[in-house]
């Protein structure tokens, strides 16, 4: 659900309770259009984060820390300047919009008390974060609007701040039942269109929600409800709304949440919901943690990808030019045999033919065959011509060998790292698959400024088979070569043969076949043959895989191996447990 009126409504009553009273410690500017105040309060320490941002606005506490630009912009310094070290002394909504208001009151250069609010308004890509001066007017805005980009309503440093124009609608916090009344019978329709085209701050989701709650059904029609009684209802409904506990998340089938809502969803009955009883706060700290997570992955990922397979696709271009080269020095032969042949025929031949017809005593009864001459050079010279030819054929042929075995192997590492991409449900995975493509040059190194910490390695998929044997998948290179080199040598090892795919170990000495065939089908599921049918997977004991001295990461070779042949069940990956991973 969008971040609307009534999800503000309840995080302007959380803040206000742990907020007022609280010193400003700091303030700091992580993103443009993102602002965090970390704030003492109650003896805890809080962090406020306030976001501008045109798809993730929002004003809610945050556990989570951002890394701040090396030198801070020019807002952060401002409200530095303003805001830290002062009293937070009242956290309001205005009205029933998406504005809510913090007053912070600190001393000013003379040593004076002064009130400052810190204005955020969540407007979707018209949001933004603005700081106010006691006297009203605006001190600095993340977005600075002029009258190119609105002849409504300006917000530029020195001018008085104004509200954004109001669009009618009534307040749920203040409009009576005859209000509501007169805004039912002049609505017509469904009710959950008319509550949110007459009430303020009500997304689709909320305004259905409560028409579900008034009267049990999902698409109500005000023309079959008891007007009057509905909007006495709706009276008491909005009285009570803030009563409503606790908020909750809606989670996808990977256990990631995919929507938050301020109090449980009635009208969504059926859908996965997880109950978040430490407060609205922390209910949209973990949906957007979890999103900004996602996306910076994909952004990530998709730079791998798109590096990756332009690498891929030039291999293949010059994988073909290689094999073509091959085939042409196939000829490297008759280079030779011409050469021969001219030089034992050399008492029939002068300089000045077109060409040698003499008889080919390579093949069976000797037949004519007709060489090509120059016909500037000497029988013997025309002789040394193609014994060059030769010669040259026979080095182009090694070298194109040695190329095409280069380019083979540099092709197999780069379809292992696409694999490997896909996998990738962590970013320190997607740290350790970018780490190995610059070591291979493939990715340029960036070299950061900020020294960074030692990333923690990450972790294989870690399922549990029906009879509750503990499987575990390598999700790149990186993490099949630690989980193979960390296996004990009397449990089984799997593989898809001869193609890109994860390591699979089963932790159990006693494997039954349906923990087998379980495994088996985690390994050709994790490999380039997830889209084919009847994958070779190979097994074999631990003790018989062997990694070659110098070999990359996650190369192996093995044997006393066995094969089953498996067509990928993704139904029957999703229904075993997932431990982690």
């Amino acid at each position: 659900m969008p971040f609307d009126g009534v999800t503000l409504g309840f995080v302007a009553r959380q803040l206000k309770e742990k907020l007022v009273g609280g010193r400003v410690d700091r303030v700091s500017q992580p993103e443009r259009d993102e602002i965090h105040l970390l704030i003492r309060s109650q003896g805890e320490n809080l962090r406020l984060l306030l976001c501008a941002g045109a798809n993730a606005a929002r004003v809610h506490l945050t556990a989570h820390s951002k890394q701040n630009p090396m030198e801070p912009p020019m807002l952060c310094m401002l409200m530095r300047k303003y805001l830290q070290g002062g009293r937070v002394t009242d956290v309001r909504r205005i009205g029933s919009d998406r504005i809510l208001e913090i007053d912070i009151e600190a001393l000013d250069e003379l040593g004076e008390a002064r009130t400052r609010t810190l204005v955020a308004e969540i407007m979707g890509r018209h949001s933004n974060i603005i700081l106010r001066g006691a006297d009203g007017r605006i001190i600095d805005a993340v977005r600075h609007v002029d009258a190119d980009i609105s002849r409504v309503r300006e917000v530029l440093p020195g001018l008085p701040y104004a509200y954004p124009p109001s669009q009618g609608k009534l307040d749920p916090d203040t409009a009576d039942a005859q209000a509501l009344l007169q805004m039912l019978q002049g609505a017509g329709g469904k009710l959950a269109k008319a509550l949110q085209g007459g009430i303020a701050g009500l997304s689709p989701q909320a305004a259905r929600e409560l028409a579900f709650r008034l009267t049990g059904q999902h698409d109500a029609h005000l023309d079959a409800l008891n007007v009057p009684q509905t909007a006495q209802r709706l009276r008491a409904l909005l009285d009570g709304l803030y009563d409503l506990q606790p908020p909750v998340l809606m989670v996808g089938e990977d256990g990631e949440a995919t929507d938050v809502f301020p109090y449980p969803q009635l009208s969504l009955t059926g859908m996965p919901m997880r109950e978040v009883p430490e407060g609205i706060s922390h209910a949209l700290d973990l949906f957007y943690a979890g999103r900004d997570r996602r996306e910076r992955m994909q952004q990530r990922s998709a730079s791998l990808h798109r590096t990756l397979k332009t690498h891929i696709e030039r291999c293949e271009k010059k994988l073909a030019i290689q094999l073509e080269e091959l085939e042409n020095s196939q000829r490297m032969d008759e280079y030779r045999i011409n050469g021969e042949l001219i030089q034992a025929n050399l008492y029939r031949l002068e300089k000045g033919m077109q060409e040698a017809c003499v008889e080919n005593f390579y093949l069976p009864d000797c037949p004519a065959v007709r060489i090509p001459l120059d016909l500037k050079l000497t029988p013997v010279q025309n002789a040394q011509r193609y014994f060059r030819l030769y010669q040259k054929a026979r080095s182009a042929r090694e070298m194109a060998a040695q190329q095409k075995e280069k380019t083979e192997q540099e092709l197999r590492y780069l379809e292992e790292q696409l694999d490997d991409l896909r996998k990738c449900t962590q970013p320190e995975e997607l740290s350790e698959i970018r780490a190995m493509l610059e070591r291979s040059g493939h990715v340029r190194k960036v070299q950061s400024r900020v020294k960074q910490r030692k990333a923690q390695p990450s972790q294989p998929f870690h399922y549990r088979a029906t009879d509750g044997t503990d499987i575990l998948v390598g999700k790149n290179s990186v993490q099949n070569d630690r989980l193979t080199g960390e296996a004990r040598g009397d449990e089984i090892w799997m593989h898809a043969k001869n193609m890109p795919g994860s390591h699979v170990i089963i932790c159990s000495t006693k494997v039954s076949e349906q923990t087998l065939l379980e495994a088996a089908n985690l390994a050709a599921y994790y490999s380039k043959g997830q889209q084919s049918a009847q994958v070779p997977i190979d097994y074999t004991l631990r003790r018989y895989v062997k990694k070659p001295g110098g070999a990359p990461a996650g190369f192996v070779i093995y044997t006393n191996q066995r094969t089953l042949y498996i067509t990928p069940d993704e139904h029957a990956v999703k229904r075993m447990t997932l431990v982690s991973g």
